[in-house]
């Protein structure tokens, strides 16, 4: 069959469980991800069955590029600890001949604009989180107040997370915020992050919570990390609460450090006065939803990935120094309208800093204004699938809109 052509999804059956339907073909579905997904599909309220994405790989509890629809029970280990992780990218009325020909003070421009990183072990002092957060960032959070009193009044240790500190930070890992050129040379803001230290500390209760629960309650799992909290009960109640809120503010999360961003950029004597345009897109790739899907009301858990409906916008990145991709979605019902939210991990962060150097990064990132040192060398483009072998895989899902490459990198 040509490779252009789309393919449909490999099914695994799963005895005693529902099938598992994976856009897989040309990537790698390690073995310690397809137990976990066996797992998955065995647990007695799936609906329809398992949505595996081509980024795939084995995660805590569940597996990272799954979509997990569900009736009457939700999974807290599913969605994570960075509830409402994801992406948001906006287009300028730049192109790249309107950037300097160096690019280091681009990039420190906006390091100096938003928080990123962490130092001090989270405490008091940590170049990650606000000494004195701005107006813009106090403002933002005082409409998310009184959705976060609601969610401590009901569970009050989420109060001792971070809050208004975290609120418009980028944070560690592969978080990142990028400038990008687009095919047609035109300027794009690309960054990723989610709901930092409160949506942590509001994850890491209710896993704990519905491991508890299933302790209570003597029911066996294959891993503890499934443990979930049914419908009806006051801990599910509370979770939809805290869950909610948590995406909200991770979406808002992003959209001041966008702001934040360009503004810093829009003041450098060197950058000739820009607008953005109307292409922007603003999308969780760790969070879960009500949607209707097989003729039913479900939740479902995207854990790193994208919903995908017709006319959807998506943003699916790269690793450091690989193409990204803003993505219309097919609405391919198999999927859950769903498509993948990155290139997917193929090691550890801990094998890719013992088999990689700084001179590899170096060459990895070539053309890049980003960190080329040791602590970066877990995100280095190796670490990470083909992305161009994970968007083939999942042309019946999506359509390609833009594809980027960037030239500016900061890490978290």
């Amino acid at each position: 069959m040509a490779t252009n052509q789309p393919q449909a999804f490999t099914t695994f059956n799963v005895p005693e469980g529902k099938p598992i339907r994976a856009w897989i073909e040309g990537v790698a579905l390690e073995d310690e991800a397809k137990k976990q997904l066996e797992n998955l599909a065995r647990m007695p309220f799936i609906h329809r069955g398992i949505a595996v994405m081509p980024d795939v790989h084995a995660g805590k509890g569940s597996t990272v590029g799954s979509v997990i629809a569900t009736r009457g029970a939700i999974i807290p280990a599913a969605v994570g600890v960075d509830i409402g992780c994801g992406m948001i990218a906006a287009r300028t009325s730049l192109t790249a001949n309107d950037l300097p020909d160096h690019l280091g003070g681009v990039r420190s421009a906006i390091e100096r604009a938003v928080p990123h990183g962490r130092s001090h072990d989270g405490r008091a002092g940590d170049r990650g989180a606000w000494g004195t957060p701005p107006p813009r960032v106090v403002d933002a959070w005082t409409g998310l107040a009184p959705g976060f009193a609601r969610v401590t009044e009901a569970v009050p240790a989420v109060a001792r997370a971070n809050t208004v500190e975290h609120l418009g930070t980028l944070g560690t890992g592969n978080h990142f915020i990028e400038l990008c050129l687009d095919e047609s040379d035109r300027v794009w803001f690309m960054l990723h992050s989610g709901s930092r230290g409160v949506g942590n500390r509001i994850g890491s209760i209710f896993i704990a919570q519905a491991q508890r629960e299933m302790e209570r309650w003597f029911v066996h799992l294959p891993d503890r990390d499934l443990a979930y909290l049914p419908e009806g009960s006051t801990h599910f109640a509370q979770y939809i609460e805290a869950v909610s809120w948590a995406q909200a503010f991770a979406a808002e999360n992003r959209r001041l450090m966008m702001a934040a961003a360009v503004e810093a950029v829009q003041a450098l004597p060197d950058i000739k006065p820009f607008t953005l345009t109307d292409e922007a897109v603003n999308c969780h790739h760790n969070y879960v939803d009500i949607e209707h899907h097989f003729g039913a009301d479900v939740f479902v858990t995207r854990k790193g990935a994208v919903r995908a409906r017709r006319g959807d916008l998506g943003i699916i990145p790269g690793s450091m120094g690989a193409r990204s991709f803003i993505v219309r979605g097919k609405g391919d019902p198999d999927s859950f309208c769903s498509c993948s939210h990155g290139a997917g991990r193929v090691m550890s962060r801990t094998e890719a800093r013992r088999r990689f150097t700084v001179e590899d990064q170096v060459r990895a990132t070539e053309g890049v204004e980003c960190r080329k040192d040791a602590e970066v060398i877990d995100e280095i483009p190796m670490a990470y699938k083909d992305i161009d072998a994970v968007m083939n895989a999942q042309r019946a899902l999506v359509e390609v809109v833009h594809t980027l490459k960037q030239v500016v990198c900061v890490k978290g």
